[in-house]
């Protein structure tokens, strides 16, 4: 596996340990619809939050979270709905970002961004 495929691979766990500790609930990762994934879906309150997260090792290019494009978010809104139709969900649907920056000493910086975009 690539260098960057495994730190997108950590940034995923660390990511889903912290929605854990923030009171999420996870119901699945990595979960696809087609040739679109969803990182992480999980659940709290009334919520079902489909979940994008972008790590990376500096800012040299941008945020993490600046690399959620636009045709990402319409990739992660089409597995949404299909996630919604197979499990006949009727509730509250919610988009986030996971952001998840290691600075050159390995040290990471989490920033959660609740409804990031529209569904």
């Amino acid at each position: 596996m690539a260098l960057h495929n495994q730190l997108g691979k950590y940034g995923e766990e660390l990511a889903a340990d912290y929605l854990r500790d923030s009171g999420f609930r996870i119901i699945a990762m990595n979960w696809t619809f087609g040739k679109a994934e969803v990182d992480i879906i999980a659940s709290i309150d009334r919520y079902i939050v489909f979940v994008e997260v972008k790590t990376r090792s500096g800012t040299e290019f941008g945020l993490p979270e600046d690399f959620v494009s636009p045709s990402k978010q319409k990739r992660l809104q089409w597995a949404a709905e299909g996630y919604i139709y197979q499990h006949d969900y009727r509730g509250e649907v919610r988009f986030d970002i996971v952001s998840v920056l290691f600075d050159e000493r390995g040290k990471y910086r989490i920033n959660h961004i609740e409804d990031a975009f529209w569904g």
